[in-house]
């Protein structure tokens, strides 16, 4: 069995992490820290986990996590940074939830995070956790910087069209939808049911930080620097990304949906629905999977691209155990194969 420790456990990610590695076969979760919730019970904070989790929150320790094999932050941005390299050198993998990791020129993280970077060094070691892109890289790895929830809905919908290089890439626009979980378990006026519901918005047109993620990723792929038009709205539920990708396309591509399927033939959480389909969001609810489907308006020049994702699995904790198996040699879909919840 796997000795793991979850850092910040109290969130929507944490929680998450907490019900699908409930039923892992391999794992044994040894430590669950919050510092505000030390003593406390953790299914008396999420009654879901009764039965499946018979722990007590804990202060964190560098002493006691280091007996770990590998221990996933689920903490705000900022955190891992400060505290992951002491078990990195102690030989404990680690898994970053938030964007500690994530971009590797440190001048953009520290603009787009307003705060100083604690250590770059690790940044530049850092694995960007998207399995459908950098498995073998993610296999090897002792720090794995896991996606965010938009760029895996992004990335994975526009990945085929990027490395054909089969369209405009000065030219990509990413209309992206979240429910209100995407912004965290904080209070904030504009998660308030009054607030939400009922209503839709875009937020951060001007710039969101998962702008220069989307952007690095895209351009690594494409081999060439990729500015896309990224505008996140909320959505008046739950969970669930929607994001809806356009461009155009620069050559005749022959068979979209077959290049699609071809990419995706051999990933067990990449589903390219029938021509004509449109994904929804409740299709994937609760579950590992990114749907995705591929349309050509009236045959022409414009390509639109729908994918899907629960912005908790996918976009973060399911995702982040997908890394795990990867990391630690288990198979890569244990404990990620159930279906997404309906109705």
């Amino acid at each position: 069995m796997k000795k793991i420790g979850i850092v910040g456990a109290t969130g929507y990610t944490g929680v998450e992490l907490l019900r699908l590695l409930a039923n892992h076969p391999e794992v044994d979760i040894r430590y669950v820290t919050s510092r505000e919730h030390a003593g406390s019970r953790v299914d008396a904070m999420f009654p879901n986990l009764r039965g499946y989790i018979d722990l007590q929150f804990s202060v964190p320790s560098t002493e006691e996590l280091s007996d770990c094999d590998l221990v996933f932050f689920a903490t705000p941005n900022g955190v891992a940074m400060k505290t992951a390299p002491d078990l990195l050198a102690a030989g404990v993998k680690v898994i970053d939830l938030a964007a500690d990791f994530r971009i590797k020129d440190i001048a953009t993280w520290e603009k787009w995070y307003g705060m100083q970077h604690a250590c770059p060094d690790w940044v530049a070691k850092a694995v960007y956790g998207l399995p459908e892109l950098y498995r073998e890289q993610v296999k090897q790895a002792q720090l794995v910087a896991n996606p965010g929830c938009y760029p895996t809905a992004v990335t994975l919908g526009l990945l085929p069209l990027v490395e054909n290089k089969l369209i405009d890439l000065e030219n990509i626009i990413a209309d992206t939808k979240s429910g209100a979980s995407g912004a965290g378990r904080k209070a904030e006026v504009h998660t308030l049911l009054c607030e939400a519901g009922d209503n839709f918005k875009a937020y951060a047109v001007a710039g969101h930080r998962h702008l220069p993620e989307i952007a690095q990723t895209l351009s690594n792929i494409g081999g060439l620097s990729i500015n896309p038009t990224f505008v996140p709205h909320l959505l008046p539920m739950i969970r669930g990304i929607h994001a809806t990708l356009y461009s155009n396309l620069t050559v005749e591509p022959g068979d979209l949906q077959g290049i699609y399927e071809q990419r995706f033939s051999k990933e067990a959480f990449v589903d390219v629905l029938p021509a004509g389909s449109h994904p929804e969001t409740r299709s994937v609810r609760g579950a590992n999977f990114c749907r995705i489907a591929i349309h050509r308006p009236g045959n022409g020049k414009r390509v639109v691209v729908l994918s899907v994702i629960d912005n908790l699995v996918k976009g973060a904790a399911g995702q982040a155990i997908q890394n795990m198996n990867l990391m630690l040699g288990l198979p890569e879909t244990m404990a990620l194969q159930h279906p997404g919840l309906l109705p």
